[in-house]
């Protein structure tokens, strides 16, 4: 399938400072568009970024009909932009697709149009430790139509902005006892805009408490961990490294599948398990509770540094920390290519013409 693409007269890039970079407000110069019409994607552009024009009664504004992904790219101390498992990307907005009764987009094309954006905005990649370029795939609902039931047109969009490190610090957690993110059966293993649109109040609520995240509870007992945040999670108790079993009710993130692979290959026991935020806090009175962090594309790893349940709360040292520091490094290095990638997970960009 051909992308026409169309650049920009004057890149913008100029005018930002890549040492001081807000996360999410700086955007690069191009986007990646498509249109899904009559059965089938259409008009593949790449062209500068810009406005959209919706009507009011746009499908996606009404009913949710909204999914997205989130990736990296990277250069490497050569200065070769590279990605990083794009392909698994590529299923898992698919799959948060097809729950949310949208069209699935072609995973090679997928692949193509995120590999030509990001040739064309290798500039953009800031070249320092902990930054990168974040891509951000996302499709929507297009029908002009007030009524409850599939669009069936859609538009499906790629932007990239550069990013400084998400988390600075280690962060304090509140274990949510009234709130829930998701229950088995609905979308929380879908990335739907919904999703964290409901997150939104609990998390207010708790930074206004004094916590950075919630880490969230099953639905049915508020017993058992699900994710934090935006994150997963992983526990290191006694030497073992455990991290809640996908369930229905939890985003199977690819940074999460990449770090199960990189502990398992250093020769750690990994157990993907249900887990009691009791026995977190059990763990932790009997001296076995080494580290808690999280895990995602936005923020890598966040080492996790307070934890407050019912009351209670437990406070570790995230300078003892090395499991996850291996995480964070191992990735780092994959993504800099100071890491020799054995599991064949980085894909180098070719540089395209820029503005």
């Amino acid at each position: 399938m051909n992308i026409k693409i169309t650049k920009a007269t004057k890149s913008r890039i100029d005018s930002v400072d890549m040492n001081n970079i807000p996360f999410g407000k700086v955007f690069s110069d191009h986007m990646f568009i498509a249109d899904y019409i009559d059965g089938k994607w259409t008009n593949l552009e790449i062209k500068p970024i810009q406005n959209l024009s919706l009507h009011p009664s746009n499908l996606a504004l009404h009913y949710g009909q909204s999914v997205f992904e989130g990736m990296k790219a990277s250069v490497t101390k050569e200065g070769v932009p590279c990605l990083f498992r794009p392909e698994m990307h590529a299923k898992r907005i698919n799959k948060s697709a097809a729950r949310m009764c949208m069209p699935a987009f072609p995973e090679d094309l997928f692949v193509e149009a995120v590999t030509k954006l990001v040739g064309i905005e290798k500039n953009w990649i800031p070249p320092y430790d902990g930054s990168a370029l974040y891509i951000r795939p996302f499709m929507f609902a297009t029908d002009e139509f007030l009524g409850v039931r599939p669009s069936e047109k859609y538009k499906f969009i790629i932007m990239t902005l550069p990013v400084g490190p998400y988390y600075t610090k280690p962060v304090s957690l509140k274990a949510e006892t009234e709130f829930v993110r998701a229950a088995i059966g609905g979308v929380g293993e879908a990335k739907a805009a919904g999703n964290y649109a409901a997150s939104l109040y609990p998390a207010k609520l708790a930074q206004e408490q004094g916590f950075d995240q919630i880490m969230w509870l099953d639905a049915k007992e508020f017993k058992y961990i699900q994710e934090v945040g935006t994150m997963n999670i992983f526990f290191v108790i006694d030497g073992v490294i455990v991290t809640p079993q996908t369930d229905g009710a939890i985003l199977k993130g690819i940074t999460r599948d990449s770090f199960i692979t990189i502990f398992k290959d250093a020769g750690y026991k990994v157990e993907e398990r249900l887990i009691g935020i009791d026995e977190v806090f059990a763990a932790h009175a009997d001296g076995k509770l080494q580290e808690v962090f999280g895990a995602g594309t936005a923020a890598v790893v966040s080492k996790v540094e307070r934890i407050h349940h019912d009351g209670k709360e437990i406070k570790l040292d995230v300078s003892d920390y090395k499991i996850a520091n291996l995480a964070y490094d191992t990735l780092t290095g994959l993504r800099n290519g100071t890491v020799e990638d054995k599991f064949g997970w980085v894909i180098p960009v070719e540089i395209m013409e820029t503005v």
